[in-house]
């Protein structure tokens, strides 16, 4: 990584990505789709270590979302077996760099063999301290709220009324910061059901570049980009 210019005490907490582009890198390569999702892959890695070398705590990658079952067959298996080997492939990267893996979206809604490579990569690294990463597979912002209110609805608290602050705890990772910067490549600009409960006061991060291309350097323009910024959350800042 170049130097850094970034202010490491002023960086975001939380930072989630759309990784946006693998299909159309793949095209531009003159290579099959799976081609741009492997080098998506190594991509997240890239800038998981990244991230984790800069001090962000927290990372979100939204790894497959629950509207992409709607891909041909194919690709949808593809891409569950790649998920699949790339956690235990790579459970002695997260361990040497500290890194605590976590869920989240529909578990039971996977196969059989991506919920058990999720829960051991998830075991495996639960003692760990540094960058936390949540994997959001089989994940929808909307699915997410209705899941957190199913699970309210089974518990004692919901003898009381429902507030904004009793709901983020039944989300699906209740100790994660709500996103201080949501990033999104491959000149795409929406949101696509992505953390929604947590984003009402994320800054947004637009990047023309596909997601495969990605490294450090641009990792380190979107916290500058970040730290440009006045926050007021919705006051005023003399």
């Amino acid at each position: 990584m170049a130097d850094f210019q970034v202010d490491k005490t002023r960086l975001p907490l939380h930072m989630a990505f759309i990784m946006d582009g693998n299909g159309r890198w793949a095209k531009q390569q003159g290579k099959a789709r799976t081609a741009g999702h492997r080098e998506g892959l190594d991509a997240a890695k890239r800038i998981v270590k990244a991230a984790s070398d800069m001090g962000i705590k927290f990372i979100t990658l939204y790894t497959f979302s629950t509207e992409n079952w709607k891909r041909a067959e194919e690709e949808v298996s593809f891409l569950m077996n790649l998920i699949s080997r790339h956690l235990k492939k790579e459970m002695d990267f997260y361990c040497k760099n500290e890194i605590r893996v976590v869920h989240s979206g529909d578990l039971e809604g996977l196969p059989a063999a991506v919920q058990d490579e999720i829960k051991t990569v998830a075991e495996a690294t639960s003692g760990f301290t540094g960058t936390a990463v949540n994997l959001a597979i089989n994940y929808g912002g909307k699915n997410e709220i209705i899941r957190a209110v199913n699970r309210w609805t089974a518990s004692e608290a919901s003898r009381n009324a429902l507030t904004e602050s009793t709901l983020s705890k039944y989300l699906d990772c209740p100790d994660f910061p709500d996103p201080d910067l949501i990033v999104r490549t491959a000149g795409e600009q929406r949101l696509s059901n992505f953390l929604i409960w947590q984003c009402a006061y994320s800054e947004f991060y637009y990047s023309n570049k596909l997601w495969p291309d990605w490294d450090a350097n641009d990792l380190e323009q979107a916290v500058l980009s970040f730290q440009n910024r006045d926050r007021k959350f919705g006051g005023i800042n003399e």
